[in-house]
């Protein structure tokens, strides 16, 4: 299928922006000339915004939607990719000439195997698929990225994995791609994978993909998180996987978990057994309500919440510009004492990389 085939399959779509809605995103209801649900993977709520009226494209098209709760944008195909949790591409555009009632574009190839059903909507199943169809960490792309972050001890990251090319589509573009890309596994306490966060990458891994949306999570997010390490009484929490991770460089075995959000962040479920919740602020207005939130919870149910605050903006930020050092100080004296000797690290030696 061409390029303008698929932009000409997303006009028609957003011709019929409520029907489609109705459709594929169910759980949402009409307000004016909005949409409005949970988010893309049609969860119940009323984060996710998506236009029944405007232009055929462009800015304001009729069928552009936003979640500012996840940062995310997109158009209808990205609808049916997301809450079908379809992997490929020719399927979205299938799919999305099935609901148009278009003929196909081309005959059904023969084959000898029955083809994989399509996830089911939700799609923390093509989470779990995506997840198993990439690969070990080590050795990766995905190293590579890490260590130009600063970010060279990889203990204990078995949630995350590589993909060498993984699906891009952005918003208002006719054309997909496939791009190197991270890929974090997002879990429940009990280790059962909800939801992926993919993180698309340059092509030599020195840096993140130039791409307008950099990162993206598909699945069950809320109250889960990509989990370093297993949480006992004492547990750190951030938003970014890059974050959390220049926070271990200093204290390696210390369990963490990033949320991959500011509004993940405060909804995160505490785990049965913990006493002592680091939470891992960035220096923002967003890191700051979070803090409150956590805190709040936290001593409801009996938890010390501490938070732990960066020099500059965030604890990579610090990593990358004042160093590993630099940044042991700075994060020794806000530990509880008790936790210096047991979580953090004195010297380079143990450091293991990816």
């Amino acid at each position: 299928m061409s390029r303008l085939d698929a932009a000409e399959l997303a006009e028609r779509l957003g011709e019929q922006a409520e029907d489609v809605c109705r459709h594929y995103l169910s759980n949402g209801r009409r307000q004016g000339n909005y949409w409005l649900v949970g988010d893309v993977r049609n969860a119940a709520g009323r984060s996710m915004f998506v236009r029944l009226k405007g232009p055929a494209a462009g800015k304001g098209a009729a069928g552009n939607w936003q979640d500012p709760a996840e940062g995310s944008h997109g158009d209808l195909l990205d609808v049916i990719r997301e809450s079908l949790g379809l992997s490929d591409f020719p399927d979205v555009l299938e799919e999305a000439r099935r609901f148009l009632s278009l003929p196909r574009l081309d005959p059904a190839p023969k084959t000898t195997s029955p083809k994989q059903p399509a996830a089911p909507t939700g799609s923390s199943e093509a989470a779990r698929r995506l997840l198993s169809m990439s690969s070990p960490l080590k050795g990766s792309l995905a190293a590579t990225y890490l260590r130009s972050r600063g970010l060279t001890d990889l203990r204990d990251t078995g949630a995350l994995k590589f993909h060498p090319n993984c699906y891009y589509r952005g918003q208002g573009e006719d054309q997909t791609e496939t791009w190197p890309a991270m890929i974090a596994a997002v879990t429940d306490e009990g280790g059962k994978v909800t939801g992926v966060h993919r993180t698309w990458l340059a092509r030599d891994g020195g840096s993140k993909a130039p791409v307008d949306t950099q990162r993206k999570a598909m699945g069950d997010l809320l109250g889960h998180a990509v989990r370093f390490g297993v949480a006992k009484e004492v547990m750190a929490a951030g938003e970014g996987i890059e974050t959390v991770l220049s926070l271990r460089q200093t204290l390696p075995k210390m369990p963490m978990v990033a949320a991959l959000s500011a509004g993940h962040l405060a909804a995160l479920l505490f785990p049965a057994h913990l006493r002592r919740l680091y939470i891992v602020r960035d220096n923002d207005p967003a890191g700051d309500g979070v803090r409150d939130s956590l805190v709040a919870r936290a001593h409801e149910v009996g938890i010390e919440a501490i938070t732990l605050s960066p020099m500059l903006g965030d604890f990579n930020d610090d990593l990358v510009t004042r160093g590993l050092d630099a940044l042991r100080a700075h994060i020794r004296v806000q530990l509880a004492p008790e936790d210096v000797s047991r979580f953090l690290t004195q010297d380079h030696v143990t450091r293991r990389s990816g």
